[in-house]
C-alpha cells in the first residue's frame, strides 16, 4: 500500500492501489458469464454521448479527482485547453483488458490513473497528427470500431444515481459516437444497435460505486463527517441561547430546526425514495418519545405544541429529549438522549452519602446502559460480522449494566422494551440488508432503543424512551501464518464519536444550587473546602466513563479541595474528605498539566453522572502558561503538599499513572494541540473533529488493505504493507488474551507490598498493570466492575510491544 499517501490529512495525487482496485470492481461485473452479462462496458464522455450522466458518473469513479466536484488542477487545465478536450475520452472495459481512446492533450492527466491497469490498449495520436481535425475524428471512430469488434453484448452506464432514467437503446443510438459507427469506410458500416445488443448496467454499477475504499472514505471523513458535525454545532449554539427560564417555552420544532433544515435542503437535489422512519431527523421531548411517537413521527410536521414545560410526567417539565440527525445524501446518522437538569448536588459540607434519586438520574443511568450496549454490540459485530451475536451481546450488556447501577428492579420491565439493531447504509442513504455481500464495505448504524420506560419509583406512568446510536465502519483482514493457518484481524472506527454522548441544561433548581456553591469563593475561611487560594480560571475536566468528553470550565483551588464551574453541569465541589490520592503530572512547559484525582465513592452523589467511571478517577487539566497553571505552582502546591492539608498529593512521572489516566491525558493533550474550541463552547463548535482522533490513522491503514478484498495476506508481507509498527504484529500472537496474576491474602498480609515489589522487579523487562478495588469498597468484590475494567484494558492495549501482564489485587 505504498501508493497510499496523505499530505496534511488529504490524499495526495493519484492512488494506484485504489485506481486498480476500482477497475477490478467494475470488471468483476463481467465475469459472471451468461446472456445477462455483457462482453464489455462502454463509456463515452462529453458531446460524443450527449453528456450522458451515467457515463460521467463512471468516469468520476475511475478517474476520481479528474472529473466531478473535486477536480484536481481543473482551473489550471482549462487554461491549457477546453473542457471539451478533457472530455474527449472513450473507453471499453472488458473482463481481462481495457481499451482507452484519448487525445494527446488529456493523455498526461489520464496516465497516472491508467498506467497501472493490466492489459491496457491505448489509442492516442501524437500532437502533430492531432492537429488535423478530420484525421483526428477518423482516428477516434476507427478506434471505437476496433474496441468493440469482438463483442456481442455491450453494457452502458445509462443513468446516474441522482438522475434515474428508463433505459432506451434508441436514445443511445442518438449519441454522436454511436451514429458515427454507421459511416461507410471508417465506421462499422451498419447501425450499432443492429450489430450489438445494448444492456443497461447502471444499477449494478451503483452497487460498485457505493463500496467504500480509501479515497471515498477520505471524502466521507473530510466532507460528509465535517458537514454532519456542523449540524450538531448549530444545534448546541441554538440551545445555548436559552436560559433556565426561556428553555421551558422551547418546542420540539424549534429545537430540531437545524437538523430538519439540513435534511430537507439536502433532499431537494437527491432522488432518495426510502421513507424509512429511522432515516428521518427528529427531536422529541419527555413522554412524547414513546414507541408510538418514534414510529409515527414525520420530520415534515414537527410539533410546536410539545414544549419542555408540558411533556414530562403528568404534564410537568420534561426531563429529557431524544434527538436524531441524519445526513440527507449519505450514510451518516446518530441518535442521542440529552437531559433537562443535572444529576448531582454540590457538596457543601453535608454528610449525605446517598445519591439523590431523581427521574433525570434514572433516565441517565438507563441511557448509560444503552450506550454501553451499543458499543459492545459494535465491537462484537466487527469481530464476528454476525448481527445476531452482536444483538445478544448488546442486550446482555444492557442488563448487566443495569445490575451494576443498582437498577435490578428494572431488568424484567425493560428486557422486552430494549431493541438493538444494526443496519448498513449506502452512500445514497438507503438501507442495505446485512446479508447482501456489498454491505461488508458500507457504513453501519448500530442503535438501541429503550422505549416506554415505566416509572417504578414514583408511579407516574411512563417516562418516555431513551435512544442511542452511532455510525461506524469495520475492517477485517485475513492473515496467513507461517504454519499455513489463517487468522483474522479486525478493527472498527466510530464515525460519529465526536458528537457528545451526554449533554444537559440547567433548570431553575440547578441554577440555585450552583450559585449557592459559588458563594464558597466569597468566604475567606470556615468553608467545607477550606480557604480560597486562587481565582477562577480555565481548565478541563474529564473522566474515563463512556459518557464523558473533555469539558472546559473554570477552576478555583481551595486549601482543602477545589470548585469547578461548568456551563452545563453547574458547580462541582470536590473536598479533601472525598479524595484518596491526587497525582500531579506536568511533563513540560508546553504540555497540559493533569491533576488526577482518585476519589472515594462518597463523592458520587456530588459528581455529575457522566463523570462517573469504574476506576473512580477524575482528571482536571491545566493549560500550559495559563493563569490557573501558574497559580497552582505559586499558591496551591506548597499548601497541598503540607502534611496538615489532609491531601495526599504526589508529583509523578507518566509511568506512575494508570493506563486509563495516561489515555485521558493523551486525549486532553491532543485536544489542546488541535487548538479547537473546547466543548463548553461546543456548543459553538464540536471540540475535536474526527480527523484528530488518535485511533484514526491506525484504522485507515487497516482499511486501505481490507477494502481490496478478503484474500489471505502472508504474515511476512505485513511489514511492507503496513508501515505502522502497530499493525506489523497484529493479534496473531496473543489475540484478546492477557496473562492475569491474582494476589490475595488476609488483611495485614502485606499483599499490596508484594504487588508493588513485582511491578518494580519487572519494570525493565515488561509492563505490569495493577487492578485494585476502590479503598472504600474493601469488603466487597464487584464482578461487573472487573468485567468493565478488563474490556477497557483489552481495548487500550492494542499496539506495539505486546500486551502487559495484569495484576489483580483482591479486596480486603
Amino acid at each position: 500500500m505504498a501508493g497510499i499517501r496523505r499530505v496534511n490529512g488529504k490524499y495526495s495525487g493519484v492512488n494506484p492501489a485504489v485506481s486498480c482496485g476500482r477497475l477490478r470492481q467494475v470488471q468483476s461485473l463481467l465475469r459472471d458469464g451468461g446472456i445477462a452479462t455483457p462482453d464489455g462496458i462502454l463509456c463515452s464522455l462529453g458531446i460524443d454521448s450527449r453528456y450522458n450522466d451515467g457515463c460521467t458518473e463512471l468516469a468520476k469513479y475511475l478517474f476520481y479527482g479528474l472529473y466531478g466536484r473535486n477536480q484536481l488542477n481543473l482551473e489550471y487545465m482549462l487554461e491549457e485547453f477546453s473542457e471539451e478536450m478533457l472530455d474527449d475520452v472513450i473507453f471499453l472495459i472488458k473482463a481481462e483488458c481495457v481499451h482507452l481512446y484519448c487525445n494527446p492533450m488529456n493523455y498526461s492527466y489520464l496516465l497516472p490513473y491508467v498506467s497501472h491497469w493490466r492489459n491496457l490498449h491505448l489509442y492516442c495520436m501524437t500532437e502533430a497528427e492531432y492537429e488535423d481535425e478530420e484525421a483526428a475524428e477518423e482516428f477516434k471512430i476507427s478506434s471505437f470500431v476496433t474496441m468493440v469488434q469482438d463483442c456481442h453484448r455491450i453494457g452502458v452506464p445509462y443513468s446516474s444515481q441522482g438522475h434515474i432514467q428508463k433505459f432506451d437503446m434508441f436514445m443511445v443510438e442518438k449519441w454522436p459516437l454511436i451514429q458515427a459507427f454507421a459511416l461507410e469506410g471508417i465506421g462499422g458500416g451498419s447501425f450499432f444497435t443492429m450489430k450489438y445488443k445494448l444492456m443497461d448496467m447502471s444499477e449494478r454499477l451503483w452497487q460498485v460505486y457505493t463500496r467504500l475504499d480509501p479515497v471515498s472514505l477520505d471524502n466521507l471523513l473530510t466532507e460528509d463527517v465535517v458537514s454532519f458535525e456542523k449540524q450538531w454545532t448549530s444545534f448546541f449554539s441554538s440551545m445555548d441561547l436559552e436560559s433556565h427560564l426561556s428553555i421551558l417555552e422551547l418546542s420540539e420544532a424549534q429545537a430540531g430546526e437545524a437538523f430538519r433544515t439540513y435534511y430537507s435542503h439536502g433532499l431537494i437535489s437527491s432522488n432518495i425514495t426510502d421513507k424509512s422512519k429511522s432515516q428521518q431527523p427528529f427531536v422529541l421531548f419527555g413522554k412524547h418519545s414513546s414507541l408510538d411517537d418514534l414510529e409515527s413521527f414525520s420530520f415534515n410536521f414537527p410539533s410546536e405544541s410539545h414544549q419542555v414545560r408540558n411533556t414530562g410526567p403528568q404534564a410537568s417539565t420534561a426531563r429529557h429529549m431524544v434527538l436524531q440527525c441524519v445526513a440527507p445524501k449519505g450514510p451518516l446518522s446518530c441518535t442521542r438522549t440529552y437531559f433537562f437538569g443535572t444529576t448531582h448536588t454540590p457538596y457543601l459540607g453535608n454528610q449525605n452519602t446517598q445519591q439523590k434519586k431523581t427521574e433525570v438520574l434514572l433516565l441517565s443511568q438507563i441511557y448509560s446502559a444503552a450506550v454501553q450496549a451499543v458499543l459492545s454490540g459494535i465491537k462484537c459485530y466487527s469481530c464476528t460480522s454476525s448481527a445476531t451475536k452482536a444483538k445478544d451481546v448488546a442486550e446482555h450488556t444492557f442488563l448487566m449494566t443495569l445490575d451494576s447501577l443498582n437498577l435490578s428492579q428494572y431488568r424484567s420491565a425493560l428486557r422486552s422494551k430494549c431493541e438493538f439493531n444494526i443496519q448498513a447504509v449506502n452512500q445514497q442513504g438507503r438501507i442495505i440488508p446485512l446479508c447482501d455481500e456489498v454491505s461488508r464495505y458500507l457504513v453501519k448504524t448500530a442503535s438501541m432503543t429503550v422505549h416506554d420506560i415505566p416509572d417504578l419509583q414514583w408511579d407516574g406512568g411512563d417516562l418516555g424512551s431513551v435512544v442511542f446510536s452511532e455510525s461506524f465502519l469495520e475492517s477485517s483482514i485475513n492473515i496467513q501464518q507461517k504454519d499455513g493457518t489463517v487468522s483474522s484481524d479486525s478493527c472498527y472506527t466510530i464515525l460519529t464519536t465526536t458528537v457528545p454522548r451526554y449533554a444537559c441544561w440547567l433548570m431553575e433548581s440547578d441554577v440555585k444550587q450552583s450559585e449557592q456553591a459559588q458563594q464558597l469563593t466569597k468566604k475567606e475561611e470556615g468553608t467545607c473546602l477550606g480557604t480560597p487560594l486562587t481565582v477562577a480560571d480555565a481548565a478541563y475536566v474529564f473522566s474515563s466513563g463512556q459518557l464523558s468528553t473533555p469539558e472546559e470550565g473554570k477552576i478555583i483551588f481551595f486549601s482543602g479541595g477545589l470548585l469547578f464551574i461548568h456551563s452545563q453541569y453547574g458547580s462541582i465541589t470536590v473536598s479533601k474528605d472525598h479524595i484518596n490520592t491526587i497525582k500531579f503530572y506536568d511533563p513540560d512547559s508546553s504540555a497540559v498539566a493533569s491533576l488526577c484525582l482518585e476519589y472515594k465513592s462518597t463523592l458520587l452523589p456530588h459528581l455529575p453522572f457522566p463523570l462517573h467511571s469504574s476506576d473512580q478517577s477524575l482528571i482536571f487539566a491545566l493549560q500550559p502558561r495559563s493563569k490557573s497553571h501558574r497559580a497552582f505552582y505559586s499558591k496551591v502546591l506548597s499548601v497541598w503538599k503540607n502534611s496538615e492539608s489532609g491531601l495526599n498529593l504526589q508529583l509523578v512521572d507518566q509511568e506512575h499513572l494508570t493506563w486509563s489516566q495516561r489515555n485521558m491525558h493523551t486525549r486532553l493533550q491532543k485536544l489542546h494541540d488541535s487548538q479547537e474550541p473546547p466543548v463548553a463552547k461546543r456548543r459553538g463548535s464540536l471540540k475535536t473533529s474526527y480527523s484528530q482522533l488518535p485511533e484514526q490513522d491506525m484504522f485507515l491503514q487497516h482499511f486501505s488493505l481490507s477494502s481490496i478484498g478478503q484474500e489471505p495476506i502472508l504474515y511476512d508481507h505485513l511489514g511492507t504493507l503496513f508501515p505502522s509498527a502497530e499493525l506489523r504484529n497484529p493479534v496473531r500472537s496473543q489475540g484478546d488474551k492477557v496473562v492475569i496474576t491474582i494476589i490475595t491474602g488476609l488483611p495485614g498480609s502485606h499483599k499490596k507490598r508484594l504487588c508493588d515489589f513485582l511491578v518494580q522487579l519487572n519494570k525493565e523487562c515488561g509492563r505490569w498493570v495493577v487492578y485494585e478495588p476502590a479503598p472504600d469498597s474493601c469488603d466487597s468484590f464487584s464482578a461487573s466492575h472487573l468485567q468493565q475494567y478488563l474490556s477497557s484494558f483489552l481495548e487500550s492495549q492494542r499496539g506495539p510491544g505486546g500486551k502487559p501482564r495484569l495484576l489483580v489485587l483482591s479486596p480486603g
